[in-house]
């Protein structure tokens, strides 16, 4: 599944640019604060317009109404959740014409949630080298406006980090420890999430650890791309997960195909399923096991071309 443009479907390539514009919501963001993850969350606002992420200072309110949603209220997958679905089930009834699945929608909720949350931690690890961890109490989720408001106060880096002296700071010992802490954060951050939505879904542990998997990854690859860091990105999650990395399911599952004038085009097999076919059987994922590798190069030299 692509990037999510939050207030639009999800569009059919994992490295095609957003379907759309996001909405401009009427709501006053909070003051940002400063952390030693500010300079990558914004970075990442420069390079993707679409997210913009506001630091909350300490004893700072989160900031409710006009559409914004606590991820804690999320993961209790009661009214909270509801609301939040209900986006979903009338975008796609107002985008294709037709009402989808209650499983379907709840896929697309989580997608929509879950892509921009696992950029919070692997953007500044990618960029900084320094890993928030994030608990569900710590992040709200404005999605028409495509806001998050996250509140840092623990990291982890390395020992030569200047950072490493702040309060706060985890000092691991090498980049394969620092792996490890990018993958307990988002694993810390999504698994009440997926408690939450996973009955929507009718999916369970493997299923629903595959999603994660994907979103970690698609994600981070999608925005490395628009950092001019691909062939990077790509290296670094082949060892964030290889695979074997619990409670995870699959791995980076990088290949490599060749387009019709011997250009190189990267892609990968997702784990888990969006199920958009069910809406548009004849337009799957690019990244998707359906799509055939003939589709694939015609996609990605259509989004390169376009």
């Amino acid at each position: 599944m692509s990037a999510p443009t939050l207030s639009a479907e999800a569009a059919t390539s994992a490295t095609a640019a957003p379907a759309g514009p996001v909405a401009a919501a009427r709501t006053e963001a909070p003051a940002a604060a400063v952390s030693p993850v500010a300079d990558a969350y914004a970075r990442l606002g420069e390079v993707f317009p679409g997210l913009g992420v506001t630091e909350l200072g300490a004893g700072e309110a989160p900031p409710r109404g006009a559409g914004w949603a606590a991820a804690a209220r999320l993961a209790e997958g009661g009214p909270d959740l509801d609301a939040f679905l209900a986006w979903d089930e009338a975008q796609v009834i107002r985008d294709h014409g037709t009402r989808a699945r209650p499983d379907v929608v709840a896929g697309f909720g989580l997608h929509r949630y879950a892509w921009p949350a696992c950029l919070l931690i692997t953007v500044p690890w990618f960029l900084l080298r320094r890993v928030p961890r994030l608990t569900v109490d710590d992040v709200t989720f404005q999605r028409e406006a495509g806001r998050m408001a996250v509140r840092v106060t623990t990291f982890a880096c390395l020992p030569d980090d200047p950072a490493a002296a702040l309060p706060g700071a985890r000092v691991v010992p090498d980049e394969e420890a620092l792996r490890a802490e990018v993958r307990a954060a988002v694993a810390g951050h999504l698994e009440p999430l997926l408690g939450g939505f996973g009955p929507r879904m009718r999916r369970r542990g493997r299923a629903l650890w595959g999603m994660a998997t994907d979103e970690v990854v698609e994600g981070l690859w999608y925005v490395a791309q628009l950092f001019g860091e691909e062939r990077r990105a790509l290296r670094e999650l082949e060892l964030l997960l290889p695979g074997s990395a619990q409670p995870y399911a699959g791995s980076a599952a990088f290949r490599e195909l060749t387009g019709p004038d011997g250009e190189s085009l990267p892609t990968r097999d997702r784990v888990s399923c969006c199920l958009f076919y069910t809406l548009r059987p004849a337009d799957t994922c690019v990244t998707c096991p359906r799509t055939c590798d003939t589709d694939r190069i015609a996609k990605l030299t259509a989004t390169a071309v376009s």
